[in-house]
C-alpha cells in the first residue's frame, strides 16, 4: 500500500529497548509490498491481501501498523506469518485511543526476515459487471461480451495488483485512487439464444379487446443458458446492466434495448429483456367462479367455502414464424387442479409456469393455441 498516503509499519525489537521507551514508537515504512492481491468474489465487500517483510529479532517484537486517508474495517486485519508460521506467534492486539492503527505484539523464536500475510477490508473500491449482446439478424446466437469494470474511491494507489473474482481467470492491474478501469474477461462469440414472449396473468390485460387500442405488448426476451454447450458453464455470471444490439443485415447494428441481469448459477438461464411485442395476443377469461362446499357458523354466517373456477385463454401468433411464449398463472391459497390441458410447472405454491410452442401464422389466420384451467381454491375466508 502506498506510504504516502496510508499504511506505515513498522518493528521494533523489545529486547533492545529500555523500560521507558515501551511507548509507540513511529518508525520508518518497511520496503514495498512483494504483492498485493485484490479479492472481488464478495459483491458486498473488498478484501486485499498484501505481503510484507518484517525483520524480526529473536524475542519479543511490537509491530506499528496505522493507515491515514483510507477506510479500513479494522476488526478484519489479519496478519499470517508466511515463511516460519511455527516460529512466528502473534500474542496479542492493542489499538492506540484516538488513532487509526493497531499495534500487534510478535514472538518470534530466531531473527528472521518473515514474509507475513496482512489482510483487511477496504472501504470504495468495488466491482461492477457490465454485458454487451449482438444479436444476429435471425436472433438465434448473439456474440456475448462480460466486462469487468473496477472503480477505485479509496483513497489507495495499487500500482500493481493480482484482481480474483470467484471465477475466472486473475488477471494482473494496477489502478490508482479516483480511477476507473474496464476489463474484458469473457467473450463468445456464437451463444445460442431463445426469443421467448412472456405473459403475466397478474400484471398484464386479460382482455386486450376492452382497452381501446392501448399499449398491449407483451415483453419479449433472449433467453441464454449458462452451460457448456453455450460455450459458458465455467461459472455463475453475476449479474449487472446488459446492453443489447441486433444485427441488421447491412453491415450495422440496432439497439435493442438494455436490462439488469441477475446472477445466474450454472445450468440456469438468464433472460435479457429486449421490448414489448404485439406479435402474440393472448385473451383470457374466467368462465366460472362459484362457491361451493360452503360452511356456517351457528349464526348462519358463511365462514369458510371452496371455489369452482374455469379460465380459458387464447394464444394468438401472428408471426411468419414459430414463437414461444412462458405463460404465468397465479392461483392463491391452497388449491387443487381439476383438470389441466397444457402442462406446468411450478415456480412456487401458488405460481403456475407455462412453456407453449405457438405456430407460426398461415393463410387461414395466426397459429394458435388454448388454455384450460379447472381448479378449485379450498378453505377460503369470505372477502379474501
Amino acid at each position: 500500500m502506498n506510504a504516502k498516503r496510508a499504511v506505515v509499519i513498522g518493528v521494533l525489537a523489545l529486547l533492545c529497548v529500555a523500560a521507558g521507551a515501551q511507548a509507540r514508537i513511529k518508525l520508518v515504512a518497511l520496503p514495498e509490498r512483494a504483492a498485493t492481491v485484490i479479492r472481488l468474489d464478495n459483491p458486498n465487500a473488498t478484501l486485499i491481501e498484501e505481503e510484507r517483510v518484517l525483520t524480526l529479532q529473536k524475542g519479543l517484537n511490537k509491530v506499528d501498523f496505522s493507515w491515514k486517508g483510507v477506510q479500513i474495517d479494522e476488526d478484519s486485519i489479519r496478519l499470517e506469518s508466511l515463511n516460519h508460521p511455527a516460529d512466528v506467534t502473534l500474542l496479542s492486539i492493542s489499538y492506540p485511543p484516538g488513532e487509526a492503527a493497531l499495534v500487534w505484539e510478535i514472538n518470534s523464536t530466531g531473527d528472521f526476515a518473515e514474509t507475513v500475510r496482512i489482510s483487511y477490508l477496504l472501504s470504495n473500491i468495488d466491482r461492477l459487471i457490465t454485458y454487451k449482446a449482438v444479436a444476429n439478424k435471425a436472433e438465434t446466437f448473439v456474440d456475448l461480451k462480460s466486462y469487468l469494470v473496477l472503480r477505485n474511491f479509496s483513497g489507495e494507489d495499487f500500482k500493481k495488483a493480482r484482481v480474483l473474482l470467484d471465477y475466472g481467470e486473475a488477471f494482473e492491474q494496477g489502478i490508482d485512487h479516483e480511477e476507473t478501469k474496464q476489463m474484458l474477461f469473457v467473450s463468445e462469440p456464437n451463444v445460442p439464444v431463445r426469443k421467448i414472449w412472456t405473459f403475466d396473468a397478474a400484471s398484464l390485460p386479460w382482455d386486450p379487446e376492452q382497452l381501446n387500442n392501448e399499449n398491449v405488448g407483451i415483453p419479449v426476451s433472449y433467453e441464454v443458458v449458462n452451460n457448456d454447450k453455450s460455450g459458458l458453464g465455467e461459472f455463475a455470471l453475476w449479474g449487472g446492466k446488459a446492453r443489447l444490439f441486433q444485427q441488421d443485415g447491412h453491415g450495422s447494428t440496432i439497439f435493442l434495448g438494455e436490462d439488469n441481469a441477475s446472477l445466474v448459477p450454472v445450468g440456469e438461464k438468464m433472460e435479457l429483456y429486449i421490448g414489448d411485442s404485439r406479435d402474440i395476443v393472448v385473451t383470457q377469461r374466467k368462465m366460472k367462479d362459484a362457491q361451493i362446499e360452503i360452511r356456517k357458523n351457528n349464526d348462519g354466517a358463511v365462514v369458510l367455502f371452496d371455489t369452482d373456477e374455469l379460465i380459458k385463454a387464447k394464444i394468438e401468433n401472428f408471426k411468419d414464424s414459430p414463437a414461444a411464449l412462458t405463460m404465468i398463472q397465479h392461483i392463491p391459497g391452497q388449491w387443487d387442479m381439476e383438470e389441466c390441458n397444457l402442462k406446468y410447472t411450478k415456480k412456487d405454491a401458488s405460481t403456475l409456469k407455462f412453456e407453449i410452442e405457438l405456430p407460426a401464422r398461415t393463410e387461414k389466420g395466426p397459429g394458435a393455441k388454448e388454455l384450460t384451467m379447472h381448479y378449485h381454491r379450498r378453505n377460503v375466508q369470505p372477502g379474501r
